[in-house]
């Protein structure tokens, strides 16, 4: 199942947020989620690992049908409140999705994947239930920001002490394993995590930059089933012969 959010971690986890310097790095992954989403009116999206309701909440007042799942009631809590009515929350495991097969149009993790015993089955129940799209936003492994991250985890209990921490080619070996060769598009963003404001955010989103294996948070696009452009094959038959029924006597052989 993974790691579960207490209250006191679900209390911190909104709190982290308010400060300037946090809330312009989420709102950088905010960003790349929202670009690789690409959502459209009437679409069916999942958010596994929902948390507190801070990655649908940018997802709201767009005409979608929204659902959030996650393990912690404590999260839950703080999502319903936040949220109200507008999306559809469950709880329970990204392993194992209580959702029918290709019930979503997209599904998505957002720095939730972390937390899984299984990344590869969470990732394999997100194919399941999503017919069109999958996208992963995680913590990247060689981002200078989470080393120390890591490192400070070993001296402090934090969070980040429960969390699994993957790099791009980990991430591209567990979706070829599980769905071969499909087509992944991937960036990164928060390159920059020391530094914030409005010249920042603008070298942060230039495409080039976005290549980096280096960026605090990496975005990957996945098409959980290649699709094939199928045309209609004309055939030419030819109409078969008319032939007329015999006519005559038939006779009778005798001995």
């Amino acid at each position: 199942m993974g790691y579960v959010f207490d209250f006191k971690e679900a209390g911190s986890y909104d709190a982290w947020f308010d400060q300037a310097k946090n809330k312009y790095c989420l709102d950088l992954e905010i960003k790349l989620m929202m670009d690789f989403l690409s959502p459209e009116k009437g679409q069916r999206i999942l958010d596994i690992g929902c948390g507190t309701g801070i990655s649908l909440e940018p997802l709201l007042d767009k005409g979608l049908n929204l659902t959030g799942l996650d393990p912690s009631p404590y999260m839950l809590d703080r999502a319903s409140n936040r949220l109200g009515n507008q999306v559809d929350l469950h709880r329970g495991v990204a392993e194992d999705l209580p959702f029918d097969d290709n019930a979503f149009d997209c599904a998505f993790f957002f720095t939730s994947l972390e937390f899984t015993d299984r990344p590869a089955k969470a990732i394999e129940e997100a194919c399941r239930v999503a017919k069109d799209t999958v996208v992963l936003c995680v913590l990247n492994r060689y981002a200078p920001l989470n080393m120390i991250r890591r490192f400070k985890s070993f001296f402090v209990p934090n969070i980040y002490a429960h969390a699994h921490f993957f790099s791009i080619w980990e991430l591209k070996q567990i979706l070829f394993a599980i769905l071969g060769n499909v087509p992944v598009r991937w960036k990164t963003t928060l390159q920059f995590p020391f530094t914030y404001g409005q010249i920042a955010a603008f070298v942060e989103n230039t495409k080039i930059v976005q290549k980096s294996f280096f960026g605090t948070l990496i975005g990957m696009r996945i098409k959980p089933v290649p699709k094939f452009r199928t045309q209609p094959l004309m055939l030419k038959i030819k109409k078969p012969k008319a032939y007329s029924p015999a006519t005559g006597l038939a006779t009778r052989m005798r001995p």
